[in-house]
């Protein structure tokens, strides 16, 4: 992160901010400090999904800069729902900057999962490149004019091309293994 470890964990503690970060994510409604109502919305190709549910704030610990989320919801029309499990740290780097560390369980099932199949992996990779990418930018803005409620990301839709680029890489080394075993 292009800021000190303490300028993004302050940022990561803002969690509508953090959601904006994520292509089509939005938080629509904080229930109290540690429940919120949100929507995800992701175009893949001629196909729209759209999710709403509910996050949960499990952890938010200041002496280890990490954040845990529960987030659980389902498809607008009701035939696919989704679940993610995310924890994020925030680590000083030597140089005076830091890093964000995570790791994600997500799971997706109904419509959703049998449409998506092998995308998936190719899918979530691009959402969180371009999450990482937001969440650099807003940290930077946030190091630069010091206001803790940054704009919403520039980016906050799924870079079609880069996602394209990324499923047909996917499909290779996938063709390529089969050849291969």
């Amino acid at each position: 992160m292009p800021a000190s470890a303490e300028t993004s964990w302050q940022f990561l503690q803002d969690i509508t901010a953090v959601a904006a970060c994520l292509p089509g994510a939005k938080v629509t409604e904080r229930l109290n400090d540690t429940h919120y109502k949100g929507t995800v919305t992701v175009k893949v190709g001629p196909a729209t999904m759209s999710f709403r549910g509910d996050i949960e704030v499990r952890e938010l610990d200041a002496a280890t800069r990490t954040l845990r989320l529960i987030g659980k919801g389902s498809d607008t029309t009701g035939t696919s729902a989704a679940s993610l499990d995310l924890t994020a740290r925030v680590e000083a780097t030597e140089d005076g900057l830091s890093k964000l560390v995570g790791k994600s369980e997500a799971s997706v099932s109904g419509k959703a999962a049998a449409f998506g199949g092998r995308m998936m992996n190719a899918v979530a990779d691009q959402v969180l490149n371009q999450f990482a990418a937001n969440f650099a930018a807003q940290v930077d803005l946030l190091k630069a004019t010091g206001t803790a409620a940054p704009p919403p990301p520039v980016h906050n839709e799924l870079n079609g091309l880069a996602l394209l680029w990324a499923i047909l890489k996917a499909w290779i080394k996938a063709a390529l293994g089969k050849k291969q075993g």
